[in-house]
């Protein structure tokens, strides 16, 4: 089985592909390096899996149709795990154009892709917990509405969701949306405030706290997410006439993966001082445009489905990152 794994040098991407490589999957990386983060941790990221031998890169932007398709001419893929986009709420006020390329064009010529495979058997994708926006009621169920986007890049995420419904519908194409609650691990993202702390706090410098610490977030572990990912992958919906989505028996299922613990922010810079073994100064603000205060995950349907369980807490799985940090960093 050949297995295609786009955004392959992102923070998911790359522990996704690692752990299908070490199961003996033959898996396709594909990712157009783009300079939104550090090009060099993504090209790092590539180089601690691009020796081994089930493992292919191919440097493509999946918005370019023809592209894409020249780049996998003649490959035998059968399961695809789309984790490419445009990511960051923030960013998104500035670039809108990135998100409307990679994240509505991109997901549909990803479809399309699939739609025309001999022998496709899944597409698991990567939508976010950001489709919740303006909610309120806690914690945020799969169920609930999601018509109240407080960013660009939420509204993407959301229009995938429902293309993907869509063309499970109309081609019978089994596809899984997974809406990922606040990833952090070892080679995680610069743009994160895990990273941006540990960086600021390492240089003696402050760090920016906003809502005045009245936040919270659904923390997850990047392994715990990458086993909901590859036991969703084994799982494609049955498209036997049962009921995946209110109203429909497209075989499409959109799942929250988070901890299932919505813990403080101020409570996560605490484990962080502690784990750098040094207290932040901290700068108070107020709420960013396009932000949220609070996000928890209901985890109950892919509980159920497939038996996901995270089982890292923050105090674990912040001195995991602050270790591999300092060893990447050569601190």
């Amino acid at each position: 089985m050949t297995i295609l794994v786009t955004g392959v040098a992102g923070f998911i991407g790359f522990h996704t592909t690692r752990k299908l490589l070490a199961r003996g999957e033959r898996v396709i990386g594909i990712d157009n390096l783009n300079d939104y983060y550090s090009v060099a941790l993504k090209q790092a990221r590539l180089r601690e899996i691009g020796e081994h031998g089930n493992f292919v890169f191919k440097k493509v932007d999946f918005s370019d149709f023809e592209a894409l398709k020249a780049a996998l001419a003649g490959e035998k893929v059968t399961r695809v795990v789309h984790l490419g986009a445009q990511a960051g709420v923030r960013y998104s006020l500035t670039n809108p154009f990135a998100y409307a390329q990679a994240n509505l064009v991109g997901h549909l010529n990803i479809m399309e892709y699939c739609r025309h495979l001999d022998g496709f058997e899944h597409l698991v994708y990567a939508s976010s917990s950001s489709v919740y926006g303006g909610n309120t009621e806690l914690p945020f169920r799969v169920t609930d509405r999601v018509d109240n986007p407080v960013s660009l890049y939420a509204a993407t995420k959301k229009s995938d969701e429902l293309m993907s419904q869509c063309y499970a519908h109309l081609y019978r194409m089994p596809q899984t949306g997974l809406r990922f609650f606040t990833v952090y691990g070892p080679w995680g993202r610069p743009d994160m405030a895990l990273w941006i702390f540990t960086e600021n706090i390492l240089a003696g410098k402050p760090i920016r706290v906003f809502n005045h610490g009245d936040m919270k977030r659904d923390f997850t572990y990047v392994d715990d997410i990458v086993a909901g990912v590859i036991g969703c992958l084994d799982n494609p919906p049955k498209d036997d006439g049962s009921i995946h989505a209110v109203g429909s028996t497209a075989p499409h299922k959109v799942y929250n993966i988070g901890n299932h613990r919505s813990e403080k922010l101020t409570h996560m810079i605490e484990i962080l001082e502690d784990a750098l073994g040094r207290k932040a100064e901290k700068i108070m603000e107020p709420m960013q445009p396009g932000d949220v205060k609070e996000t928890y995950a209901d985890i109950t349907a892919i509980q159920e489905d497939i038996g996901f369980q995270p089982s890292t807490r923050i105090e674990v799985g912040i001195p995991r990152f602050v270790e591999w940090y300092k060893e990447y960093h050569g601190i």
